[in-house]
């Protein structure tokens, strides 16, 4: 007979304490509420704002208002492109813990358009938040995940990448050329992470999702035929939905996940490997 450790509490996360970037709408949002549901003690999310429709206040508060939760939720605002604002987020973080269990990089930025008049602010945008800015989150965090980090049950960080890092499917007038290569980027920072961190007791890994309709994704939705369309040229027939993202993330950062490290999780029905489709150029 198979011998586990903790069959029972192997997708739990209790008493886990979680930081997810862009958290306040969409997958960040998503995530925040699955580590709550499966028992965090408590969840950080960050954004640039606190007030509005969009804000970390109002996901704050529809997080705590979760039915069987034991855990809370927390918001911090902060620009996790500016370095100084991510020295700032880890300050006001280590005010009430000295430990972080999960990271998740998940807050992102995009630009579509034409390929010889884009301008050189959108690509340092890009780069600073997708790429800088995960970087840097990594960097000034790791203290605080080693510190909770064990060989039985590391700390976990978490990039939230793109399918975009791993095809070439937007480009003409709508493309997203600098997008792609930031996921790309991306991609290979979690392979470099895992490594680094790794004997510290930190593993990383990216999670690269294909179409999730949310305010990120339903302009090119939009453009590129909208949801019917997409689905249709999807091997499953369907668009990310939030239960999606919410397994593979417990996955990942649960005990199920303590010694994957350095992978890239597809999260796409499939629809990368398909040749029958190219984007609308």
């Amino acid at each position: 007979m198979s011998e586990f450790k903790n069959f029972d509490g192997m997708f739990r996360l209790d008493g886990k304490v979680a930081l997810v970037t862009g958290g306040s709408r969409g997958l960040g949002l998503h995530t925040a509420t699955a580590f709550l549901r499966a028992g965090a003690r408590k969840v950080i999310i960050s954004a640039r704002k606190a007030e509005g429709p969009q804000g970390i206040n109002q996901a704050v508060e529809k997080l705590n208002k979760l039915p069987g939760i034991k855990g809370e939720a927390v918001g911090i605002a902060a620009n996790v492109a500016d370095t100084e604002d991510i020295e700032r987020l880890v300050k006001e973080v280590k005010k009430t813990e000295d430990k972080l269990d999960i990271l998740v990089a998940n807050a992102g930025a995009t630009w579509g358009g034409p390929f010889e008049p884009t301008p050189d602010w959108s690509s340092k945008k890009i780069l600073d938040l997708n790429v800088r800015g995960v970087f840097n989150l990594a960097r000034l965090f790791t203290p605080m995940l080693e510190a909770a980090g064990t060989r039985e049950d590391p700390s976990r960080i978490i990039i939230v990448s793109s399918i975009a890092g791993v095809t070439v499917s937007h480009v003409g007038d709508h493309g997203t050329i600098m997008y792609a290569v930031s996921k790309a980027a991306a991609h290979h920072l979690s392979r470099q992470l895992a490594i680094e961190l790794g004997p510290r007791n930190i593993t990383t890994n990216t999670v690269a999702p294909a179409f999730f309709p949310s305010k990120l994704a339903n302009g090119l939705i939009e453009i590129l035929g909208g949801q019917r369309e997409l689905e249709d040229n999807n091997p499953r027939k369907r668009l990310g939905e939030p239960d999606d993202i919410a397994g593979v993330m417990l996955f990942l950062c649960s005990p199920a996940g303590s010694y994957v490290n350095g992978e890239d999780i597809s999260l796409d029905g499939g629809v990368r490997l398909s040749t029958g489709r190219r984007g609308k150029l």
